[in-house]
């Protein structure tokens, strides 16, 4: 069984495959205060969340409609707001600044691989970490036997929490497999950590190193 899906007009709480992630993510956050940037904010929820433990929480999105939502989930967090921005922009972390910690939920799959890891990695500052939680597309035989072992446990731990499938944003099927990304991030953020995790998702986590003069 499934829960219904989140009403778009108003904010709510609400767990799914990406949410199950949304507390490992804030505390990491947590660890450096600073500033937060959720690139993909969609309706603002793990936004809402890191304004909770960091001095500024920005996201950002290109769809209004979930903007819209973020922004009335926001609308007493002072120290959050979620912005119309495209992470492909070209020079957006001369607008927006780096951040200390930068996460990125379901999102990194709609983008041009190489190019949204140069992105992210861009708008990290000097000390501060990128998270990545994605979706990987099964490509050799171990990823289709790793997700079919996973089917039962996860329709159970679904069952469980009453998953909400649908929120009302954007969806897309991933291209790239675990492999691809995993060369693709030693290529373009060097020390990358990439892992596969539970609900078909794997995480990636960079740490820029200090010296302000690195490039991506």
């Amino acid at each position: 069984m499934t829960g219904p899906a989140v009403d778009p007009a108003g904010p709510a709480d609400y767990w799914n495959h990406n949410t199950a992630f949304h507390q490992e993510l804030v505390r990491d956050a947590g660890r450096r205060g600073g500033r937060a940037l959720d690139v993909g904010c969609g309706e603002g929820l793990l936004l809402a969340r890191l304004a909770g433990v960091c001095r500024e929480a920005v996201g950002i999105d290109s769809d209004e409609q979930s903007l819209s939502r973020a922004r009335r989930r926001l609308e007493r967090m002072p120290n959050a707001e979620a912005l119309a921005h495209n992470i492909m922009e070209p020079d957006l972390a001369e607008r927006l600044g780096t951040f200390e910690t930068v996460t990125c939920v379901a999102v990194l799959h709609h983008l041009p691989l190489d190019e949204g890891l140069a992105a992210l990695g861009a708008l990290v500052a000097p000390g501060g970490r990128l998270i990545v939680i994605g979706l990987a597309a099964e490509k050799s035989p171990w990823d289709w036997i790793i997700s079919g072992l996973s089917i039962l446990p996860i329709r159970v731990m679904s069952a469980w929490h009453r998953e909400t499938r649908d929120v009302g944003v954007v969806t897309a099927r991933a291209r790239e497999s675990l492999g691809e990304i995993r060369a693709a991030s030693s290529r373009i953020l060097p020390g990358a950590r990439v892992r596969r995790r539970f609900y078909y998702r794997y995480s990636l986590v960079w740490d820029r190193p200090r010296d302000a003069g690195w490039m991506a």
